[in-house]
C-alpha cells in the first residue's frame, strides 16, 4: 500500500512539473505599437534632495512589449547629458496613457542638473520620444 501511494505521489508530482497549469504560464500580452509616442505632460521634477531626484512624465501608451523603461539622460551642462538613469515599468494595455517615473541617484548636493527623457522597450528599441532639455537643482 505504501509503495502504491509513493508511486501515485511521484506520478502526480511529475505531471504537474511536466504539464504546468495555464495560469502559471501566463505572460502579459504584447499590445499593438503606437504609430507615434509623444509626451502629454512633463517631464517634470517630482522630488529632489541632496543626492537623488525623481523625474516624471506622461505619454500616450507606447504599446509593444509589456516591459518598458523610462530613461533620463542628464548632466551638469546642457551640451553633455552623458549620464543615464532608467527605471522599468509594466505597461497596462487597457490604459491610453503611461506615467513614467525615473529615480536618478548619486547626485551632488547644491548642483544644477540638465536632463531630457526617453522611453524604450525591453529589447532596447526607443519609443522615439523627444523631450526638451529641462533642469533642476539638488539641495
Amino acid at each position: 500500500m505504501k509503495r502504491l501511494l509513493a508511486k501515485l505521489a511521484m506520478t502526480v508530482t511529475a505531471t504537474f512539473l511536466l504539464y504546468p497549469t495555464p495560469l502559471a504560464a501566463q505572460v502579459s500580452p504584447t499590445t499593438k505599437k503606437a504609430p507615434r509616442v509623444s509626451i502629454k505632460e512633463g517631464p517634470e521634477l517630482e522630488s529632489a534632495n541632496d543626492h537623488l531626484a525623481i523625474i516624471r512624465w506622461r505619454s500616450n501608451n507606447p504599446g509593444g512589449s509589456p516591459v518598458h523603461y523610462g530613461i533620463v539622460h542628464y548632466g551638469t551642462n546642457t551640451g553633455n547629458l552623458s549620464e543615464m538613469a532608467k527605471s522599468p515599468i509594466r505597461l497596462n494595455p487597457g490604459h491610453p496613457d503611461t506615467i513614467f517615473r525615473v529615480r536618478v541617484d548619486d547626485l551632488k548636493p547644491r548642483t544644477t542638473y540638465y536632463y531630457k527623457v526617453d522611453s524604450m522597450e525591453a529589447n532596447g528599441a526607443s519609443d522615439g520620444i523627444k523631450s526638451p532639455v529641462k533642469h533642476f537643482s539638488t539641495r
